[in-house]
């Protein structure tokens, strides 16, 4: 499908890429992407090779859901693939409906609480919810959000991530060279769904005729679908350096475009 190409354009000063990088704090940061598939095997092998990853975390906590999955850290977010190990899995489902592809987005932020009241008194459903000592996650139903399934997450201390694996919890780790810069999700009202996902984080939308969010350090982007597709996380944009990239702009992945850029 085809939309227009999200411009990297926060605020107020220039970053690396030669793009606008806001000097505003928002205490809310696109921390891990995740994609669905059918058979994980193919999808993780095809994102080591093409995004220069290392070895991925298998996670034995997801069987929860009836998963099997590989989480990939990329610089320090992470990129995740998940698939179903038994039949009548929410992701099962989904592949039912739409084939492999984007999945969930899952965020990290400093004030935890103030969202769950938001989600609260907006009346979103949480489908999911636990609190670690070191982590706290919050499922909210892809129905209400929109979009993709929306997960709300405050690691403490924060910058720790358990969801990346032992090396990540406890301490900071890094991962390979690189950077989750934002996602793109292709909604039939972008500008609704993007207020909505706004009110929940507690960050502004951008100006400029663009339905988007301003993050720490990234976006996410809100397009029209074309018809041709449901709605989705359609795109993830990763930062990667020049050796990786190989001046390439796009890739299609596990159902997913990724767009390339050169890391700083």
């Amino acid at each position: 499908m085809q939309h227009d190409e999200p411009e990297l354009t926060t605020g107020a000063g220039t970053g690396s890429l030669g793009v606008t990088v806001s000097e505003d704090r928002f205490g809310v940061r696109l921390r891990q992407a995740v994609l669905v598939a059918s058979e994980l095997e193919p999808v993780v092998s095809a994102l080591r090779a093409e995004l220069g990853l290392r070895e991925p975390f298998r996670d034995p906590g997801v069987a929860e859901f009836g998963l099997l999955n590989a989480v990939f850290a990329l610089g320090d977010c992470f990129l995740e693939v998940v698939s179903p190990a038994r039949p009548g899995t929410a992701a099962g489902r989904y592949l039912d409906r739409h084939g492999d592809g984007g999945y969930m987005v899952i965020f990290d932020l400093e004030d935890l609480d103030g969202a769950r009241a938001r989600v609260e008194r907006l009346g979103i459903r949480v489908v999911w919810r636990i609190d670690l000592p070191d982590i706290s996650g919050t499922h909210l139903h892809p129905a209400d959000m929109r979009g993709a399934i929306v997960s709300l997450d405050r690691s403490r201390p924060y910058g720790e991530w358990r969801w990346g694996g032992p090396d990540w919890t406890g301490r900071r780790a890094t991962g390979a060279p690189g950077r989750l810069a934002g996602v793109t999700v292709v909604v039939s009202d972008p500008s609704a769904v993007a207020a909505r996902w706004a009110q929940v984080l507690g960050v502004p939308v951008s100006g400029g005729g663009q339905s988007a969010l301003r993050l720490d350090g990234g976006q996410v982007w809100f397009a029209a679908t074309d018809g041709e597709r449901a709605e989705g996380l359609v795109e993830i944009a990763v930062e990667l350096p020049p050796a990786v990239r190989r001046d390439r702009e796009a890739l299609e992945l596990g159902g997913v475009r990724f767009r390339l850029l050169d890391a700083g």
